[in-house]
């Protein structure tokens, strides 16, 4: 809906419809504070965030202002950020800090209100488009009771963390199965342990005894002894992925996976899942196991053909090749998979690709059921978010909601 004139000389904030709570100008409530100038040469070792207009781009030993705070992207061509700091910070001259000239606003209410409502609408000029204060002042906000705002951020900011505290378990799980990949598949610990006549650390003796326990000399390096060097195109095949565009897809429950990663969905897949994809143009590097049926984009390469190895398994091998290499360094970069086809390696037999699966998939599967909450969280926060800030709906009145998510 657009934005509504309003009797009060200003515009109703970008988003809402009806409120139920009172409209307040924005000038009334908060001041921009400028940020100032800190070019990479002149910052110090240390652990204060340092923000610009997109969110953090590095870190200072100094503070320029006392957390916690919200900063808001001032200038640019991209997206204006808007950000939570929970200590204290600095602003450089792109971005602004947010500042309460009222007691009855609660500060991170505060951040959740201009999140939703967005910046980027608000900016003006062509060549470097920036957000002023005054187009700013000049919004309405609905502003409930200082109670109703506390109450309004407790919630948001649980469904919050429980999202980010799930990613970074996600992380965790993801960085302790390549990092066991690592050990056994990159670094070859258990056969140096066996050649040295020790006993794998942490490793039963069933599955000790798959590793050989002396090594070869290969062009490659040494090499344990009767694994092969192959050609990643004898263990796998790449395959370019299908135009798609967004206006011919029909709304389904396919995944429509990109060169970044999810971007959508469709009613019908191209390709049966499980699967993996990797970028292929534009961004590249990352690699995503798909367990359903999936549509890959152009931009993307999947795996067509595992040629007898284990999913789990090169799965993991393609996150730790260096795509860089294979890059045609353009402007926008590419991949010939004919090249990366070529790249050699040393290859592990299937019996120790089974059994890196018996260790690494309980780790996955543990972190797609994250994913699959975070999911079900973010959507509930965003239904909630602006039923919330308008007044539409109370607290009290999801609380349901909240509880079955706990």
């Amino acid at each position: 809906m657009p934005a509504a004139e309003t009797g009060l000389g200003a515009t109703l904030a970008h988003g809402f419809g009806r409120v139920h709570w009172p409209l307040v100008r924005s000038g009334d409530l908060f001041e921009l504070k400028y940020g100032r100038a800190l070019v990479e040469s002149s910052r110090r070792p240390g652990f204060i965030p340092v923000f610009g207009t997109n969110g953090q781009c590095g870190w200072h030993d100094t503070a320029l202002f006392s957390g916690p705070g919200v900063v808001l992207g001032r200038k640019g061509q991209g997206p204006l950020g808007v950000e939570w700091v929970k200590g204290d910070y600095w602003v450089i001259d792109t971005a602004y800090s947010l500042e309460r000239r009222r007691k009855d606003v609660d500060l991170k209410f505060a951040y959740y209100l201009i999140k939703y409502v967005g910046l980027n609408h608000l900016k003006d000029g062509t060549s470097n488009p920036t957000l002023g204060r005054d187009t700013f002042a000049a919004q309405l906000f609905p502003l409930p009771p200082l109670s109703q705002q506390l109450q309004i951020a407790h919630v948001l900011s649980l469904l919050d963390d429980k999202i980010d505290l799930n990613r970074r378990m996600n992380q965790t799980l993801e960085a302790m199965a390549q990092a066991l990949f690592r050990s056994w598949f990159v670094d070859f610990d258990p056969v140096r342990a066996k050649a040295e006549g020790r006993q794998p650390e942490g490793m039963d003796a069933e599955t000790a005894a798959l590793f050989p326990n002396r090594f070869v000399e290969s062009d490659l390096g040494n090499a344990p002894e009767e694994w092969p060097i192959k050609r990643l195109g004898d263990i796998l095949e790449l395959k370019r992925g299908y135009d798609l565009p967004s206006s011919q897809r029909v709304l389904g429950a396919v995944p429509v996976v990109s060169s970044s990663g999810p971007s959508g969905w469709h009613n019908e897949p191209k390709v049966p899942g499980p699967g993996i994809v990797t970028g292929r143009y534009g961004s590249i590097g990352e690699v995503f196991l798909v367990r359903e049926d999936f549509w890959p984009l152009n931009t993307t390469l999947y795996v067509r053909d595992l040629k007898g190895n284990h999913l789990m398994y090169t799965y993991h091998l393609l996150q730790l090749l260096d795509f860089n290499k294979f890059s045609d360094k353009a402007a926008v970069p590419g991949i010939n998979r004919n090249h990366l086809h070529e790249e050699r390696l040393v290859a592990a037999p299937r019996t120790l690709q089974e059994r890196f699966s018996d260790f690494a998939s309980p780790l996955l599967e543990l972190a797609a059921k994250n994913t699959a909450q975070i999911t079900t969280l973010a959507a509930l926060r965003d239904t909630l978010l602006p039923k919330l800030l308008s007044g539409e709906i109370l607290i009290r009145d999801v609380e349901s909601q909240l509880a079955a998510t706990a």
